[in-house]
């Protein structure tokens, strides 16, 4: 691999502008498929906003109209805000270009950072992203006295959480003992280099999630390491954990593609 550069971009009163961001990504991403630049990896704050990612459904967005920021990589609807640290990993990977390999990179170093700090998360099949699982589904506590075989959220198509006040919210998941997600992955690869990357849930207000339908998915939430870990956790603090990480797993990784079994005709 290539030599892997570190760029803060900005944090707290310096919190970047989504769309400011954006921009210097393209222009990023242009130097680097034109080996003008190392890979690069862009660390920040955002003012709060939400973006939407190609697969998001208008079901899932705010419901009062709020502004929500269209973009071109993969995933759903997400929220980005104070107390949130993003990483825009831009990348060139070897051809042919495996995007899993990448996001399961991604999510390795996030998952090491968690548990520097004393967190246990995981990966779930499926769900792209890192997680803090929930306990089984039949240990935990049913919103609103209803039996879990009956989750609204599940067997019915109309049911909007976003309407049911906090009892079906995506940041009071932790209280229902449900999985939940501390870290968003979402990305784009053109002309073989890497655009857009993570969110790790740091310590902000998981209350902005409550507005949609994070990541599309009903039946979990949001979590934050500085709630789980019942105290204070600072960008500060976690900032050069994740670049420590992502410099071991992004630089020192052998990037090839992953060998596909092909069954003989």
């Amino acid at each position: 691999m290539s030599e892997l550069r570190f760029v803060r971009m900005g944090f707290g009163a310096e919190a970047v502008d989504y769309q400011q961001a954006w921009d210097e990504q393209r222009r990023v991403h242009a130097a680097r498929f034109a080996d003008e630049v190392p890979d690069t990896v862009m660390l920040l704050e955002h003012p709060p906003v939400y973006t939407a990612g190609r697969r998001t459904e208008a079901s899932e967005r705010p419901l009062d109209g709020t502004p929500v920021i269209d973009v071109d990589r993969g995933g759903k609807i997400t929220w980005h805000g104070p107390g949130q640290l993003v990483g825009y990993p831009i990348q060139k990977l070897p051809r042919p270009v495996d995007v899993v390999a990448h996001v399961r990179r991604l999510e390795e170093a996030l998952i090491r950072t968690c548990a520097e700090f004393g967190l246990e998360t995981t990966r779930i099949e499926g769900r792209s992203g890192v997680w803090v699982l929930g306990d089984p589904v039949e240990q935990r506590p049913a919103p609103g006295g209803l039996s879990l075989d009956f989750d609204p959220r599940l067997h019915d198509e109309e049911f909007d959480p976003r309407l049911d006040g906090p009892e079906y919210a995506p940041s009071n998941a932790g209280q229902r003992r449900e999985d939940r997600k501390i870290a968003a992955i979402g990305i784009r690869v053109a002309k073989g280099v890497t655009m857009h990357g993570f969110a790790l849930n740091v310590n902000p207000d998981n209350k902005w999630f409550d507005r949609i339908i994070p990541c599309g998915i009903r039946d979990a939430g949001v979590a934050s390491l500085g709630h789980e870990l019942g105290r204070d956790v600072t960008i500060d603090e976690v900032l050069p954990v994740v670049e420590r990480h992502l410099r071991d797993v992004l630089q020192n990784a052998d990037p090839k593609p992953r060998e596909i079994e092909r069954t003989p005709a």
